[in-house]
């Protein structure tokens, strides 16, 4: 009957405002309204890559892929098995970080940095040991560096394969470059400032990665155990193999997860875009 209403608008509505609604949590309209009519000046001009990149789609692909990615560092996974409630409140977590890079990306230059402040005083509070007794601390610089190089590298990544108009590789460059901006303000060292460094960077971490037993159970949870109703089921698992296909091969292995080229260049990748067009849809009318 809803159909018949309101034809394909109506339907249009009440998907993308589903997803807003996970995405951006119940203050979605409070902070959408400060982040983009709060006057000032932003720490990012309105045709920046960092905006292009981080309002587009894709991100869902690369947020996904970043979270696997970054769970292969036993230091930064003990800390969000440990303190996140990533299983109990998966879509507060979420919600928290959308917020965050919202704001940081689009909000004015007070409000970035009150995000950033609220960041670094939750990091500093987050520490431990792992089951194996080696000591980790959330606002150690270098575990901050891992999770934004990781983050980031997924992110352009995404965006180059499934963006609505992907940008040019100095483009990409000037992206890099600008989301260190967000990482040194939340204390990151020296953060990479265009996509050789960042593959450099990620390439020196490699000899700290491996797969614990927190980051297959993450992995576990995130691809074939989300807190999703049936009808979601389908195309979060679009979703899930289109984050695995992003990954740099040698990322699969410790995880358990599949390196199929031939599939996912062609049935793989073209779920992918069929996804990202259906929530651009959605979410911009």
């Amino acid at each position: 009957m809803e159909w018949r209403a309101g034809g394909v608008p109506a339907v249009r509505q009440r998907l993308g405002s589903a997803l807003f609604e996970r995405v951006a949590g119940p203050e979605r309209a409070a902070n959408r309204a400060r982040i983009h009519g709060t006057p000032g000046p932003r720490w990012f001009r309105e045709d920046s890559p960092v905006r292009t990149v981080h309002g587009d789609a894709s991100m869902f692909v690369g947020g996904l892929s970043a979270l696997l990615l970054q769970s292969l560092h036993p230091l930064a996974m003990a800390a969000v098995a440990a303190h996140s409630g990533y299983q109990g409140d998966p879509w507060g977590r979420l919600q928290r970080t959308s917020t965050f890079l919202a704001m940081t990306t689009y909000g004015a230059a007070h409000d970035a940095q009150q995000a950033v402040d609220h960041v670094k005083d939750v990091h500093r509070k987050v520490r431990g040991r792992t089951r194996e007794g080696t000591e980790y601390h959330a606002a150690d610089p270098h575990l901050l560096t891992w999770v934004h190089v990781a983050e980031v590298d997924s992110f352009w990544r995404a965006h180059r394969r499934y963006g609505a108009r992907p940008l040019t590789l100095r483009e990409y460059d000037a992206y890099v470059a600008e989301t260190a901006r967000v990482a040194t303000a939340l204390g990151a060292f020296e953060p990479p400032r265009d996509r050789r460094e960042l593959a450099e960077r990620i390439d020196g971490y490699r000899h700290e990665l491996r797969a614990t037993p927190e980051a297959r159970e993450a992995s576990r949870f995130l691809l074939l155990r989300p807190p999703l109703p049936w009808a979601a089921r389908a195309p979060y698992a679009v979703l899930a193999a289109n984050a695995v296909a992003l990954l740099p091969p040698w990322a699969r292995a410790p995880l358990g997860l599949p390196h199929l080229p031939v599939v996912e260049r062609t049935g793989v990748r073209w779920a992918g875009h069929g996804l990202t067009r259906a929530i651009r849809w959605a979410m911009h009318p």
